[in-house]
């Protein structure tokens, strides 16, 4: 049923909130080092640097006594500055070549003559009004050095990618609890790391591992919370981690608006992990977790911490649970003896007939639409002209109603009537910004604030509505491998950026296809609001309203289902005593 946002923090027991709101403040910091490239890896304006001292600098119609004071009349990258050294040479500087002018005789800006040549072998003269110093200008990412800065986010990115993966394995198989110790101290470490890097490689390096822990430990986190809360406040408690990843990006924004030093700007930014890292280690493991690996003592500690902080005077056993666990077990394997066939499921059986795979396909395009078209609407913000901090504070402002919005159109209007309308209306704002005149500003950046908050909304609903559309047997598959579709969406995004160069229009017209498009396979994904989940690939289908089932007999994995009565045994005890 649908409820507010109110409602969801009301729900939460003491120890439960503690554990959340602990554990979703790390979440921010993953925001902060996404988007912390937008303006660490900024260029700004340059200019070949100057081969002696010089005595008159002309511009146009300006002639000033140094370079410093040309950048404020710089408009375009085709500009040259004149200048005159003290022995009497005149040369052009242009961004990425430089020419001496062989007559000498009068210091004019235009000039029809001879002139030689020269690569920028003095190094760059940069703009430093705006940042006192970027990587970019700390080891001259420009001119045929350039590709390395646009490599900066995508190898990010691709940390991300792999981060996912490898973590969230280890959370399996280690448990939730010392993968965000690992990742937490990981993040602050490699943090501060970054802003002593020595040259660009380290830099990029660093910046990799940095990526892998943030992504892990953003992972991590939605399955630590969820397994946490109870089933009721879980769509709420999995949207709001997302919340606290919009915040980090508006503290990216008032840090680079605060601090014009690149390696200054990331150990500020690196600092905001440090509360979490100091406490992080009195977080507990998650009773699932302890279940599932038969550590039962060390569960029941888990339960009594948490029945003495929200005053529950008879806390659930875990023998009782475990009987409860074992009686779904021993009913659920007298229906078939081939117990080991519902563990070999692979990436195939999400294209076992027809009406799976059309679904397959329409969830992995909405999972890389929405991390494509989330990426490309904050990497861009500060492309939008006017105060480009304000821009992406904006931009990061706009999804903390979004995912309210959001889980409510879930609960009252159902998954997918929720998406199709929000996939649809990114595509026609996207249209929309290409027919505003670049003059106005604010209007763009609205507009672009209407597009973020589209896009965020169809992309905060997507986790809970791909793992409704399939089965038990493949559901954790159908989420990770949407997951994986996600994260190849955000290595995309910042080449997708890039495009601004060839029309400036060219990112925004990508997103907007790729939204419409998927808005119109939406229409012919099943509606899965108030309907069980399914357990085997044939009920799956028929949700689908297809009788044609998968070959072969599927049986209904009793795990699942254990774990869940587990969960509400635990819940009616617990509501009992309150």
């Amino acid at each position: 049923e649908g409820f507010s946002s109110v409602n969801f923090f009301l729900s939460l027991y003491r120890f439960q909130a503690c554990v959340y709101f602990a554990s979703v403040f790390q979440a921010m910091s993953c925001g902060i080092h996404y988007l912390a490239s937008v303006f660490m890896a900024v260029t700004p304006n340059f200019v070949c640097g100057i081969p002696g001292n010089v005595s008159s600098v002309l511009f146009y119609n300006s002639s000033e006594s140094s370079i410093e004071d040309i950048w404020t009349l710089w408009t375009s990258t085709e500009n040259y500055i004149v200048i005159q050294l003290e022995n009497g040479e005149i040369w052009e500087l242009n961004q990425c070549s430089r020419s001496k002018r062989e007559v000498s005789l009068d210091l004019a800006y235009e000039y029809q003559g001879n002139k030689s040549i020269f690569s920028c072998s003095d190094g760059f003269l940069y703009d430093d009004t705006k940042w006192k110093s970027t990587v970019v200008t700390q080891w001259d990412l420009v001119c045929d050095r350039e590709w390395l800065a646009k490599l900066i986010q995508p190898t990010f990115m691709l940390g991300v990618l792999i981060g996912a993966v490898i973590f969230g394995d280890i959370a399996d198989r280690l448990g939730r609890q010392r993968v965000i110790w690992f990742t937490s101290a990981g993040q602050f470490v490699f943090g501060v790391a970054v802003a002593f890097t020595f040259d660009y490689y380290s830099f990029v390096i660093v910046r990799f591992l940095l990526a892998m822990v943030s992504s892990g430990y953003l992972v991590v986190a939605f399955v630590y919370v969820t397994e946490f809360v109870g089933i009721k406040a879980r769509t709420w408690a999995s949207m709001h981690v997302h919340a606290f990843f919009a915040v980090g990006i508006m503290v990216v924004a008032l840090v680079g608006f605060l601090v014009r030093t690149w390696w200054v700007y990331q150990i500020f930014l690196s600092i905001a992990t440090l509360p979490f890292v100091l406490c992080c280690w009195m977080l507990p493991e998650t009773p699932f977790w302890l279940l599932s690996e038969e550590r039962y003592e060390d569960a029941q500690k888990v339960i009594n911490i948490m029945a003495r902080w929200n005053k529950v005077s008879a806390p659930c056993k875990v023998s009782e649970l475990c009987s409860v666990q074992q009686d779904d077990l021993v009913s659920g394997g007298t229906g078939d003896n081939d117990t080991s066939s519902t563990k070999k499921h692979n990436i195939l059986d999400l294209f076992c007939n027809w009406h799976i795979a059309r679904r397959t396909i329409t969830v992995w395009l909405i999972w890389f639409t929405g991390s494509l078209g989330y990426y490309v609407f904050s990497l861009s913000s500060v492309s939008l002209g006017g105060n480009e901090y304000l821009n992406l504070f904006l931009i990061g402002a706009v999804e903390l109603p979004c995912y309210v919005i959001a889980c409510i159109g879930m609960d009252k209007l159902g998954r997918r009537n929720t998406l199709i309308p929000f996939l649809i209306l990114s595509a026609l704002i996207c249209v929309l910004i290409m027919f505003i005149p670049q003059d106005f500003n604010i209007l763009i950046v609205l507009a672009n604030m209407a597009g973020k908050f589209s896009i965020g909304v169809a992309f905060g609903l997507i986790y809970l509505y791909t793992a409704e559309l399939y089965p038990t047997i493949v559901r954790s598959l159908a989420v990770g491998s949407g997951s994986m579709m996600c994260r190849a969406g955000s290595v995309v995004a910042p080449f997708c950026v890039y495009l601004r160069s060839v029309w400036i229009f060219m990112p925004l017209l990508l997103v907007g296809i790729m939204a419409l498009l998927s808005g119109i396979l939406t229409i012919m994904l099943p509606e899965t609001l108030g309907k069980p989940l399914t357990n085997t690939l044939a009920e799956a289908t028929e949700m689908g309203r297809n009788k044609k089932s998968c070959s072969g007999k599927t049986p209904p994995a009793h795990s699942g289902a254990a774990l869940e009565k587990i969960e509400m045994f635990c819940q009616e005890t617990v509501s009992t005593e309150k």
